[in-house]
């Protein structure tokens, strides 16, 4: 059985509730990622940030990014998985949502994410092609 942890990209970082946006460029930047998970100050997650949140979201509206914080972004219900969750259970979240990136979780901690270049690696053409036509359709 392929699990979420086998797939996963370890070493996923959170980005702190309070750390404003230019520090959360920053970090995606040191860590070459487009998005990190959102923690609370009891390290539990609550959201979601991507880059192009900050740029849509914060920049484009005209918001100083060095004023606005991660968690100020944070919008819904943020979705996760745990790490011996099954590969079946990993796409039916994922497309059940039509999310592309969804952290894992393990003993109540971050332990990585998966994204969509995960997928591809480790996904068969089938199973890829349905997830795609999932996440990506119109709604």
């Amino acid at each position: 059985m392929t699990t979420a942890g086998d797939i996963m990209h370890r070493g996923a970082q959170w980005i702190p509730e309070h750390e404003t946006l230019d520090r959360a460029a920053q970090m995606m930047r040191e860590l070459d990622v487009g998005a990190l998970p959102i923690s609370d100050g009891n390290e539990r997650l609550c959201g979601i940030l991507t880059d192009r949140d900050i740029v849509v979201g914060c920049v484009a509206m005209g918001h100083d990014p060095s004023r606005v914080t991660a968690g100020e972004m944070a919008k819904g219900t943020p979705r996760w998985i745990e790490a011996d969750a099954d590969i079946a259970e990993v796409l039916r979240e994922m497309q059940g949502h039509q999310i592309r990136r969804l952290p894992v979780i393990e003993n109540k901690r971050l332990v990585g994410m998966i994204s969509e270049a995960d997928l591809a690696t480790h996904l068969e053409d089938d199973q890829l092609a349905g997830w795609v036509e999932s996440v990506y359709a119109k709604g």
